[in-house]
Formats: C-alpha cells, structure tokens, sequence
C-alpha cells in the first residue's frame, strides 16, 4: 500500500513518541532525519544558493577539525562532529585526533561551546573514509536533551545541552572494517549502536541506557557480515521494527535482518548484500542493496522468519557502486551511484524510470532528501542539484559552495544545514 507523503507527516509525531524521540517533528534529530529516511515536511527551502552574490546562504561559519559526520539539529542547536590533529602531532597513524562536539546556534552560526570527548582504543591507521580519516563519520543522535554521540575510535559519549559530559562508554571489542560507519539510533530509553564486525563473531546490536550509559542488553550475530550501514526504524501494522543491513563484501542469506528494537530478537531476515548504504521503506516495501554494487531488492516487512521467497517483490540485477542511501518519493525509488548517475525506478514494480548524470556532483556519499513541496535534493557543501521529483528527469538547480565534503544535509525551520571540509554552511530563504 503506498502512504503519500503528507499522511506520512502527519503520523510523524505519533511514531517518535512511539520510538521516545522527544524532539519535535521540525528538528533533524539523527541521521537522515526524523523518519531516518531524508523526508521533511519542509515546503519552503531555497532551490538555488551559492554564487558570487552567496545567494540564500545566510551564514557560515569555520568548523574545528574535519569529519563527515551529518549534522543534527534540535530547537536552536545544531550538532556538529569532527575530529582534528594538533599540528606537531606527527603523522595521523601514530597519533590519536581531539574528538570534538559542537553545538552552534541555527539563527547566526554563534558556536555556543565545543566539548571534546576522550577518545577510545582503537588508534586507526587506514584513512580511506573521507575527511576526518573516518574517526568522526557517524551522525550523532539527538532526543531533544542530550546528543549521543559515537567516534570511530570506537567511543559513544551522551552530551547535555549545555556541553557537559553525561557519560562516556568504549565499544569491546572494536573489530570493525576500515572505521565505524554506523550512526546511533535512539528507542525508548536506550541508544543502539549496530557493530558488525570484520570479525563476525564480534558483531552485535548493543543497547545502551540513555540516562547513564550502562549496557542494558546485547544481541550478538555471530553469521554476520560486516558493514557501515546505519539500521533504520519502522513501524509496521503498529509494532516497531530495526532494519540492519550487513553482508560484507559478499551476499548473505540473512544480510537485511529485522530486529525487535526492544530486545535485538530477529523477527525475518532476507537473502541480499549489505555493506554502506542503509535500507529505505516505502509504498509498503523495503528496499535494500550493498552500496558496494551489485544486486537491489525491494521486500515485504510483514513476514516472519526467512522471507526471500515469500517477500521479495522485485529486483534491480545489478548496480554500481551507491555509497549513499536510497530514498522513496511518491510512488518512486531514486537510487544514485558512481558516476554520480541517478536512476529513477517505480516503486510498486522496480521498473526503470529513468537514468541520467548529475554532472560534476561533488559526492555520491551524501544521502539525498526530500521536501514537502516535491523537491529532490542531492545537497552538500560543494556542487549540488535540485530535481523536481516524479517520472521526469528535471533539474531546477544546480548549486555550489565550493566546499565539498561527504556529509548528508539537516533540514530544519527553512533552512539546510551542511557541513563542508572547512565550515558550516546555512541555506536558507533570505527575507
């Protein structure tokens, strides 16, 4: 059954205070959002920004450090994270970056503090993941009193509003592939932090207490592959459900798992490959692929136990590399991938639409969002594009800041939030 969009707003508030989500539905609480999927009710964000007149771009800011970390906002707050060297530190792999959390206010840029938190164990030495060499790549997590924040050192740190430390945890063992790729997930009571391994018989889902940081549980999957992907909650007929994805570099019999947020139980699991992109539910589906390439599948969320052959509902043979997450639209699946082409597929049948460039896109890491209006951003701080969503391939913009970076945008009143390799950006309507 497909559900518009605006229906899917309107039940917005009921599903965060199902999850214990206690920020507003106009804040970008965690990674992609308030649906964890790209979508805000949003009518009024600028389609145009940039220039030598720096049109709707109403402030900017240096950032401390570097990451690709998102941003995430809450009221007047917005969360940025980064990592940064002392400059007589020596060389990046013998030395462990300052792990710093920002808070900045949305109407100005004014940075209101900078907390840096100790980091943890893991002294990294592979640096493929982007700016910040992969120690500042999770989004952090907001409920509207604290911001959770987790660092590839292998480090989660709950924040108070007002910059102060609440608790500081290590995640043991830290066995991860390249980095930790994972954002945190906040339910009820509890942040998860999803950690499949290189080594699978590490990999688990870890809950832990939001007020004091205390491991509350642990499910462990030990037939896990690794992965990056952040999990993703749903509700279906009622009952919620976390959707983690992870298959290593190779296709699993159970790489889409849906979990139980409560307690980490597996309630059905799918065949497929699962590694950087997280999955998206939509038009009664749920959609997943590698980001790694290879094979997409679309998927019923309304079975039990092994559903590949009772649930799957289409699928896409074959894909380049898609870092990013995909995202559902009114009836459509889009789906970039290198080299920056965007294809376009109907959701009720997995047929192609459409597939075409976006010239000279600065990422193909940042995941897209989408307004309320119709509008289709693939938005960061360097070059990006707007399209009009639906079956036709229409550009309405093409932007830059000159400032690109991997990051996915916030959205919040107005305004997009983006973090570059060198500042923090706000695009916004000027008056």
């Amino acid at each position: 059954m497909q559900i518009s969009f605006v229906a899917l707003m309107a039940r917005l508030a009921g599903v965060l205070t199902t999850f214990g989500i206690h920020a507003s539905a106009a804040d970008w609480p965690q990674f992609r959002g308030p649906t964890g999927q790209g979508l805000t009710e949003e009518r009024e964000l600028p389609l145009e920004w940039g220039g030598r007149e720096n049109q709707n771009v109403r402030w900017r800011v240096p950032l401390k450090g570097q990451g690709h970390a998102s941003p995430v906002v809450s009221g007047d707050a917005i969360f940025v994270c980064t990592v940064e060297w002392p400059t007589d530190s020596g060389p990046r792999e013998k030395s462990m970056p300052g792990h710093h959390v920002a808070r900045y206010r949305t109407t100005d840029g004014r940075l209101m503090w900078d907390t840096v938190v100790p980091p943890g164990p893991w002294l990294r030495t592979d640096f493929r993941s982007g700016p910040g060499g992969g120690y500042a790549a999770p989004t952090p997590a907001t409920d509207g009193r604290r911001v959770f924040c987790l660092f590839g050192s292998s480090v989660l740190a709950a924040i108070e509003f007002d910059g102060r430390i609440a608790w500081r945890k290590e995640i043991v063992p830290h066995t991860f592939d390249v980095t930790v790729g994972s954002s945190p997930v906040l339910f009820r009571d509890t942040a998860l932090v999803f950690c499949a391994m290189a080594k699978s018989n590490d990999s688990c889902l870890i809950a832990f207490d939001q007020a004091t940081g205390e491991e509350k549980w642990r499910a462990k999957f030990p037939d896990m592959g690794f992965g990056h992907s952040t999990p993703l909650r749903i509700e279906v007929n009622g009952l919620p459900q976390l959707l983690v994805l992870a298959s290593g570099m190779g296709v699993k019999s159970n790489a889409l798992r849906s979990l139980d947020p409560a307690t980490g139980k597996t309630l059905w699991w799918c065949r497929g490959a699962g590694d950087a992109s997280s999955p998206v539910y939509g038009s009664g589906i749920v959609y997943f692929d590698s980001g790694r390439g290879g094979a997409g599948v679309a998927v019923s969320p309304e079975g039990a136990g092994d559903v590949t052959e009772t649930g799957v509902r289409w699928t896409i043979p074959q894909l380049p590399e898609a870092i990013g997450s995909p995202i559902f639209v009114g009836g459509y699946l889009y789906r970039l991938h290198s080299p920056a082409v965007l294809k376009c597929f109907e959701a009720a049948t997995g047929k192609l639409v459409y597939a075409e460039r976006l010239e000279g896109l600065s990422t193909t890491w940042a995941s897209p969002i989408a307004d309320a209006a119709g509008h289709l951003f693939f938005a960061n701080a360097g070059k990006s594009y707007v399209l009009q969503t639906g079956p036709e391939f229409r550009v309405l913009a093409v932007n830059d800041l000159g400032d690109g970076n991997h990051a996915s945008p916030a959205v919040a009143d107005g305004s997009l939030f983006l973090v570059g390799a060198k500042f923090l950006h706000c695009v916004g309507r000027k008056p």
